[in-house]
């Protein structure tokens, strides 16, 4: 996988460079004179002996970025890569500046979980521009052509999975009863959160024609119910909002959907504290962190969506590998790779505003309280210490 180059500096005036083979090509700096009207294009890292992967997550806060980028790194240095790991700390222009740093020092492929999915165009296009391979990570990343490949799990279905759950915990299908539920999006930014949101609301839709649910708050819409930057305390304050102003003692709320489980944690709260009923309201969520599977464990929590993340990074780091041993992969490296899980090949489906992005997709699963321990103990994924605690394994 390594690169095997000879170091070449190429000067070209006025006409298109015409490049061949599949080897990663060179980091660009032009300098043009008006006497001259040069471009000098030079190596800066293709000639080195490197195989570099920079890795940009986009903060520290959430469990999950902690685990993704860990194992994303482990795994490409087991395949004898060098990597770059940075954090943005949810702050684009720290994010684009990371970027830029991988660039300069010489990565050839860009992993990249975006803070803003909207706000990378220019800098991939330096990326681009320098021959830099382009991986979405989880999100994609919209409004550009410079990205190559995007590899997440089906996100539109992680909507329905948890819609659906809602639909059965409450025994909507064959009950007369008008229910009573809310919601909490994701991030407006992170453009994961409307396929989640759209396919949730794809599978109430039916329900909500039929006026078998109410949003008391009238609040539906992606964007009034979304929550910036995933975080607990603004799901927290929100739904207390809703409570004390909807829901007076009497008023029944028969289940929050919630987009993932940091949300969950702050409509948990916000039940517990502000909540007049004694009926239990069922409540969802993603990622399987540590501190829901708690809530589900003691019922504060009914349901969340499971995706495994080290069968993502997997298919990642196998991408990855295939593209710098100069090939040009699509549905082929599922075969080649042979994993162990479902994965699908989708070029149509996850478009960013400028093209659809081939697109590696996985499987989510719903997590409850009844398999719980299969999928996530007996796999090894979590474990219990010897005072019963949960910590993470991968």
């Amino acid at each position: 996988m390594l690169k095997q180059i000879k170091t070449a500096f190429i000067t070209i005036i006025l006409f298109p460079l015409v490049l061949s083979g599949c080897e990663p090509q060179p980091h660009v700096t032009e300098q043009t004179t008006e006497e001259t009207e040069e471009t000098t294009i030079v190596d800066t890292h293709s000639n080195d002996g490197r195989t570099v992967v920079g890795i940009s997550m986009p903060d520290v806060l959430l469990e999950r970025w902690n685990r993704d980028g860990a194992f994303l790194k482990e795994q490409f240095a087991n395949n004898g890569c060098e990597v770059i790991l940075r954090f943005a700390n949810n702050l684009i222009d720290t994010q684009i500046n990371d970027i830029r740093d991988m660039i300069s020092g010489g990565a050839d492929v860009l992993v990249i979980t975006a803070v803003d999915g909207a706000a990378l165009t220019k800098v991939l296009n330096e990326a681009r521009a320098a021959n830099v391979k382009i991986i979405a990570y989880d999100r994609l990343i919209m409004e550009t052509d410079a990205v190559d490949y995007y590899v997440s799990f089906d996100n539109y279905q992680v909507g329905v999975l948890q819609a659906n759950y809602v639909i059965g915990a409450l025994l909507m299908v064959n009950s007369d009863k008008i229910y009573n539920i809310e919601f909490i999006s994701g991030d407006p930014v992170d453009n994961n959160a409307r396929y989640f949101y759209k396919g949730a609301m794809d599978t109430l839709d039916p329900f909500l024609e039929m006026n078998k649910i109410r949003i008391l708050s009238t609040q539906s819409g992606f964007y009034e119910t979304s929550t910036a930057q995933w975080s607990t305390d603004i799901a927290q304050q929100r739904l207390q909002i809703i409570l004390n102003s909807y829901y007076p003692k009497g008023t029944r709320l028969d289940a929050v959907l919630c987009a993932n489980d940091s949300t969950a944690l702050g409509a948990a709260k916000a039940i517990e504290a502000d909540y007049s009923g004694t009926n239990h309201v069922v409540l969802t969520g993603q990622d399987a962190d540590i501190a829901n599977i708690y809530n589900i464990i003691n019922g504060t929590q009914d349901m969340t969506v499971y995706k495994a993340l080290d069968q993502e990074a997997v298919v990642t780091v196998a991408l990855c590998s295939s593209i710098l041993d100069g090939n040009t992969p699509a549905e082929d490296l599922i075969e080649a790779a042979n994993f162990s899980f479902d994965c699908s090949y989708d070029t149509t489906t996850y478009d960013n505003g400028v093209k659809a992005v081939p697109s590696y997709l996985l499987k989510p699963i719903t997590i409850n309280y009844q398999n719980l321990e299969k999928e996530l103990f007996v796999t090894g994924y979590y474990q219990r210490n010897s005072s019963g605690l949960i910590y993470a394994t991968k």
